[in-house]
């Protein structure tokens, strides 16, 4: 559980004290949330966080619409005045309830000690089914001093049966049958739905390459012959070709969100799409799609092998797209000073343990990371997608590191998201929690500086991030330990240092402001509209 107390939630603190539950101090209640939202992504477990009523309960919201956002598994349980308080403007009093309701799968108000073993065992259940997400719980004070009568404490509550619509099945396997360039486009629902084994072997089957949401990456080793990496406004120019390319594309686990598959309005009118979600809601939201199932994604593909029963050889498809991986092979291993970010992932590729978890901020450091950095397997590169939440890294590496303490766990941060956090490190210090942040430090607001480089004539406006602080001595001031890095030479011995520090460590990388990250796809463009930039594809 990870929380910060308060006047509200002072019995349920005091009853943490005769239980088996690791409580985390955090700094800050929005890092509370991101701790358990890291947590849930690395383990596929739920992750539990909480606050004080009023203002530790609104801090809470921003790390909560992110969970909600991108799917994940939370309990989130929010002190409360007493019920004889409520709607009285009491101190401290905010409505929760209603402040949770559109970010949330599901919200309960404890009126009486009696309801929360089921808000407990239905929240977690809710957190869980479907399409994943968190689930809140508003605790007033006076009932949380209350006794659960016994029979209440054994009650069991069935759960729903999930929403699933396979009567499409017999029609989507008719047009994988005969596709000529097959295509995988897959989501943040594969890894939820444990599928990424079932995705490799239908691409392996059909000898369909497989593009990723940034939430899906790492669902496929990126090394595999068939994995074309990230789509979308930052991604591969070999995923957005061959996106266009294919002939049919099985989507599954997927949005189809603005980000990522915006192209769609280029491509040809004879191309399917099948689209696979767990969410009614998203399954068929495309105007493209062709056919529409719903249900989890795992148990979808498992159809879908099952129904196939083939196997495919090489074929013009394949050598297409060894021609087209051939072409999208960037050199990023480029030496230069000030350091270029391309290099940084390069050494980072190169160093870090097989098992190592990758959390990011969100800007330009999460791009790169996105684009460059080599996943190999689930949950191992995570990162705030549609909510785009600065300040979601380092916060999150740390719940990562709680639910692995003996990996090494390495958050890619900017100089502008560290400092909305920085705070933390004094948890990580406390709850002895050694992660790594490379601080990818370019003095400005990165991603807003680059929008306004490319489209506003570099009229540069709030984006300057002047007078940093030293971050080797912030980190140091909290009990943690860094280093700065101003040569590409000296970034390989950092990361060696940092990864067996045994403590915090915070590696300041001096970065290239001038480098944008492209290849981009101007908000509402076209294939002729992509700007390139180093990208050999021209």
């Amino acid at each position: 559980m990870f929380g910060y107390p308060g006047g509200s939630t002072l019995t349920l603190y005091d009853d943490i004290l005769t239980s088996n539950i690791r409580h985390v101090l955090v700094r800050h209640e929005q890092c509370a949330a991101h701790m358990a939202d890291g947590y849930a992504r690395a383990t596929g477990k739920i992750g539990v966080c909480t606050s004080t009523s009023g203002p530790g309960s609104t801090n809470l919201v921003t790390g909560v619409a992110t969970a909600y956002v991108d799917s994940s598994p939370m309990l989130v349980l929010t002190g409360q005045v007493t019920t004889s308080a409520i709607g009285n403007q009491a101190f401290q009093e905010a409505d929760s309830f209603s402040l949770m309701m559109p970010i949330t799968k599901h919200n309960f108000r404890i009126l009486t000690p009696s309801e929360i073993p089921e808000a407990i065992k239905r929240g977690v259940a809710i957190a869980n089914a479907g399409r994943k997400g968190p689930v809140h719980i508003d605790l007033p004070s006076d009932v949380q001093k209350g006794e659960v009568p016994d029979q209440e404490m054994s009650r069991e509550f069935p759960d729903s049966p999930p929403l699933e619509d396979f009567a499409d099945l017999p029609e989507a396997l008719k047009i994988l049958k005969s596709a000529e360039r097959p295509l995988l486009l897959v989501g943040g629902g594969i890894i939820w739905s444990n599928a990424s084994g079932e995705v490799v072997r239908l691409a392996e089957m059909l000898m369909a390459p497989v593009t990723t949401t940034i939430m899906a990456k790492g669902v496929i080793p990126e090394d595999h012959p068939l994995s074309l990496g990230i789509i979308g406004m930052h991604g591969r120019e070999v995923a957005r070709k061959a996106f266009l390319e294919a002939d049919v594309i099985l989507a599954v686990g997927t949005r189809f969100s603005d980000r990522s598959s915006g192209a769609q309005s280029e491509l040809p009118i004879s191309t399917k799409i099948i689209h696979v979600d767990i969410d009614p809601g998203e399954a068929g939201k495309s105007a493209r799609t062709q056919v529409r199932m719903v249900g989890d994604a795992k148990k979808a593909l498992q159809l879908i092998i099952g129904g196939l029963n083939m196997s495919k050889g090489e074929t013009a498809w394949t050598l297409r797209i060894k021609e087209l991986l051939d072409n999208c092979n960037c050199n990023i291993d480029i030496e230069s000073i000030p350091i270029l970010p391309q290099f940084a992932i390069h050494e980072l590729n190169r160093s870090l343990p097989h098992d190592a978890i990758v959390c990011t901020e969100v800007g330009q450091n999460q791009m790169w990371a996105a684009h460059f950095f080599k996943a190999r397997y689930p949950r191992q590169f995570i990162t705030s997608g549609g909510f785009g939440t600065m300040g979601f890294g380092f916060p999150a590496s740390l719940g990562a590191k709680v639910a692995f303490p003996d990996r090494a766990v390495i958050d890619i941060a900017g100089d502008g998201s560290i400092q909305m956090v920085s705070h933390e490190f004094a948890t990580a210090v406390s709850e002895n929690l050694p992660v790594v942040v490379c601080v990818f430090n370019n003095g400005w607001l990165g991603m807003v500086r680059q929008w306004q480089k490319l489209f506003a004539e570099r009229r540069y406006s709030g984006t300057e991030l002047k007078d940093n602080p030293d971050f080797v001595k912030l980190a140091q001031a909290y009990g943690a330990d860094g280093a700065h890095v101003e040569r590409p030479s000296e970034l390989k011995e950092a990361l060696r240092t940092g990864l067996q520090a045994g403590v915090p460590y915070l590696i300041d990388i001096h970065m290239d402001p001038e480098e944008d990250v492209l290849p981009m796809i101007p908000p509402g463009g076209k294939a002729d509209s992509v700007i390139r930039g180093r990208c050999r594809w021209k």
